[in-house]
This record gives C-alpha cells, structure tokens and sequence, in this order.
C-alpha cells in the first residue's frame, strides 16, 4: 500500500480531483477489504475481552477486599493458603511478610504452629496476647515478619471468631498489600494488643 503524498505543484490543492489525463487510484480488491474487516474485528474482540477480564479481576479483588487478602474463598488472593510478599516498613525501608491460612498444630504462650490444607507447616513467634483464646484444632491466618530463618507474627485472626489479634509493636500498620487486615464481618470483635 502506499501512502498518498502531498501535491508538489503550487496550483494544486490536497484533496482536489486529480488533474486530467492523471490515471485514477486503483480501489482495494476484494481480498483486501476482506482482510482489513478482519483485523478490526479481531482488535475489537480482543478489546472486548481485555475490558472484560479486567473489570472481572476487579470485581474478584474488590470481593477479597484491601488488597485482595481477606475475604475467604470467593477469589483473589482471599483463597491463598500460604505466601510471601514484600511490605514497607513505615520507615522508608521495606520488610519481606508472610501469610498462612491452617489449622493449629502446637500452641504455646509463645509460639504456634500452623498446617495449612496442602500440608506445609510452619511455626511462628506470637505474644501470649496472641495466644489467648486459641486452642490446637482452630483454623486460624497468620500474618508474620520473616527474618533470617525466624517469623514473627504481626496479627493472628482465629476464623472461627474473626477475632484478630495484632502485636502492638507494629500497630497493624503494613500487614496485607493495601495498608491493613481489612474490615472484620459485621459484629465481629477486633482486638489489637
């Protein structure tokens, strides 16, 4: 294809008929018609379907809630059992946080271990704030600071109580990507210590 350029003679203007006894512009073939059809058919479904799928992401994430890590099974990342991510910490520096969701293994006023559904366990540093009111056997979503080869957990919400617990040293500040723990269900207490 070319690309029309524009009139080098003074006496004519862009757009006006060509001057006589100039051939005229050959008009596109059929199989050129045909084709371009079909590339905008294809840009305009596959925008079609990029506008879909993000407003259907969107619609998930806001379902899961702040950051998409609350909200239980409906989607997002509310389903995770377990992960690792990378927070800042308040200070202009950043801080590498973990998530689990499982059952209590071994609990003591010090430390507790968690067994999520495909089997990875791991144990975690907690207050005995932290341990107050859970018991082996509760499903419960550890969020800790991970350092060295040691977690410390930040906040413990048992899922039986969506009640929450948060270790006072970090004021809940930074625990789940967007800012916070998220918005208990209605009626359901919050403690912070």
């Amino acid at each position: 294809m070319t690309t029309p350029q524009a009139p080098s003679t003074s006496d004519q203007t862009w757009g006006a008929a060509p001057a006589p006894g100039t051939p005229p512009r050959p008009s596109w073939s059929p199989g050129k018609k045909i084709a371009a059809g079909a590339v905008a058919a294809v840009i305009v479904a596959g925008g079609g379907a990029a506008v879909w799928a993000a407003s259907s992401s969107a619609a998930t994430d806001a379902a899961a809630g702040p950051g998409g890590m609350t909200g239980g099974p409906s989607g997002g990342l509310g389903a995770a059992l377990h992960g690792e991510y990378v927070a800042s910490d308040g200070n202009g520096g950043y801080v590498t946080k973990i998530t689990q969701t499982g059952e209590v293994t071994e609990l003591s006023a010090t430390s507790l271990t968690a067994k999520s559904g495909d089997g990875f366990s791991k144990t975690y540093t907690i207050t005995s704030d932290q341990a107050t009111g859970l018991a082996t056997g509760d499903t419960v979503t550890v969020v800790a600071t991970e350092s060295a080869d040691s977690a410390t957990a930040t906040s413990v919400t048992d899922s039986a109580t969506a009640t929450s617990v948060t270790d006072g040293a970090t004021g809940g500040q930074g625990q789940l990507p967007g800012g916070g723990q998220g918005a208990p269900p209605s009626g359901a207490p919050t403690r912070t210590g």
